[in-house]
């Protein structure tokens, strides 16, 4: 009969993430099992719930006495998710800073994590190499590398900074969706942080072993098929492995809201037009049409960009696309399509703009595109075309955008109409997959009331109106 395990957290565990949480307890030898390792892979695609099930089995080492120190390395635009979560799951004490500021503030903020109880620390993999000697000095018991293909590179400053943190951690999480995003290359650097014994220390050793060199110069890598069955075992060894497709009882909808902060300087300027439009509505009729249209640019503002009264278009921030590209790294890297829906040109634009410069493949419809249909045929059909990027106005009717299950509403508009319309494009009869939404929102801003209106069906005009009329800023969450 299997140990019962006991999981700290103020939910329940879908079937896939508590086999995952035993699959790791064994590993780290928690529970009994014939093959132990100090480091395990979650290779769980987006939407599986990585980040929960990381929780739950910190909540189980915790409880266990086996951690008192916690790393936690990421892509810049997920800190905030780490925040988010252990907020809403764990049920455990624990204090968690994100590492934020100059090189200098961060180590400050370390410095102080020395503290009684369960001591988490939250940086991106940029840092992490830059922290590398004030990190080991820190000596976390536990390292969870989230998104952990930014670390396929061997040779790169955050991979060695990783190895080497790694060597000294008790426990180690790698998080992926997938190990191999190229080529069977990108194992080592990610296994070499989570476990050296599987494929050694030397990456010329493990290239030697399971690749020939061949091509013009015997440069080009090419596996060596006789070995696969030994190198999967290796691999899967230490790693538990399920995609969306696999879980069966995941709801058939899953919702993420992804907060972004907007610069320093960004922020000072939107602070300042959400003080001038409140002012403004003293001085004129309050209605819901005038409250919409002062609302209108602060929205715009969330998105990185401020319209001048000439009409003129400035960009002001690039926090949400920062946040779009670690989303598109991860999509494309679990080869999987993906949808971007946005309210304003300046956004459609600029979401474009990053698309050609990382060379990804998409199709779009907005004002403007004329052969809609085509575009739509390509993004279904077109293994090359990678994602589709829609105007919520122009791409909420008679589309079928199936080929993908994650959407990412990068911006909003305010008709709720338009909001469902958009989330029915993929989630249709023909989808074989649950979908994922993703909801960009920039902190303290308004984006999280429209968000809020639209998901629970409240009329976002009347409530601004109320808000100001019973004595409250209506461009305030929460006031």
């Amino acid at each position: 009969m299997k140990e019962v395990l006991k999981i700290p957290l103020k939910a329940t565990l879908y079937r896939h993430q508590q086999s995952a949480c035993r699959f790791a307890c064994e590993r780290f030898g928690i529970l009994p099992s014939e093959t132990h390792s100090n480091g395990v892979a979650l290779l769980m695609e987006m939407g599986c719930g990585k980040t929960i099930t990381s929780i739950a089995i910190v909540g189980i080492l915790y409880q266990y006495r086996h951690i008192r120190r916690i790393l936690i390395t990421a892509p810049l635009s997920i800190l905030s998710v780490w925040e988010q979560e252990f907020a809403r799951f764990a049920a455990f004490p624990y204090q968690l800073t994100i590492l934020k500021g100059s090189s200098t503030q961060k180590k400050e903020q370390l410095s102080k994590l020395h503290g009684d109880g369960l001591q988490i620390a939250v940086v991106n993999y940029e840092s992490a190499w830059r922290l590398e000697k004030e990190l080991l000095a820190f000596d976390a018991d536990l390292i969870i590398a989230d998104e952990a293909h930014k670390i396929k590179e061997n040779r790169t400053a955050q991979s060695k900074a990783m190895h080497h943190l790694g060597d000294k951690s008790r426990y180690k999480l790698l998080l992926t969706g997938t190990l191999i995003t190229n080529k069977e290359l990108d194992v080592f650097s990610q296994y070499r942080f989570l476990n050296k014994e599987i494929f050694g220390t030397s990456f010329y050793a493990f290239r030697s072993r399971y690749f020939d060199m061949c091509g013009y110069g015997n440069h080009v890598p090419v596996f060596k098929k006789s070995l696969l069955e030994e190198f999967l075992q290796k691999l899967h060894s230490v790693a538990y492995r399920v995609t969306k497709a696999e879980c069966l009882d995941l709801p058939q909808i899953t919702e993420e809201i992804r907060t972004v902060e907007l610069e320093p300087k960004a922020m000072k300027l939107y602070k300042q037009l959400e003080k001038e439009s409140f002012a403004e509505l003293s001085n004129s009729e309050v209605s819901a049409v005038n409250v919409l249209t002062k609302m209108l640019r602060l929205s715009q503002m969330t998105g990185g960009y401020l319209t001048d009264d000439a009409g003129s278009i400035t960009s002001v921030s690039t926090a949400k696309l920062d946040a779009l590209s670690d989303i598109l790294d991860t999509m494309l890297a679990e080869g999987k399509k993906l949808v971007i829906l946005a309210r304003f040109v300046p956004e459609l634009d600029g979401i474009q703009e990053l698309l050609k410069r990382k060379q990804i493949g998409y199709a779009s419809v907005r004002g403007g595109v004329s052969d809609r249909a085509e575009e739509i045929r390509r993004f279904q059909e077109d293994a090359d075309c990678k994602v589709f990027v829609g105007q919520i106005a122009a791409a909420g009717l008679g589309i079928t955008l199936t080929a993908a299950s994650t959407m990412v509403f990068y911006s909003l508009d305010y008709s709720m109409s338009n909001f469902e319309q958009a989330k029915a494009r993929i989630h249709r009869v023909s989808q074989t997959e649950n979908c994922l939404y993703i909801y960009l929102t920039a902190k303290n801003t308004v984006d999280a009331k429209i968000l809020h209106s639209l998901r629970d069906k409240v009329d976002l005009a009347r409530t601004l109106v109320d808000d100001y009329r019973n004595g409250m800023n209506p461009f305030q969450e929460g006031v």
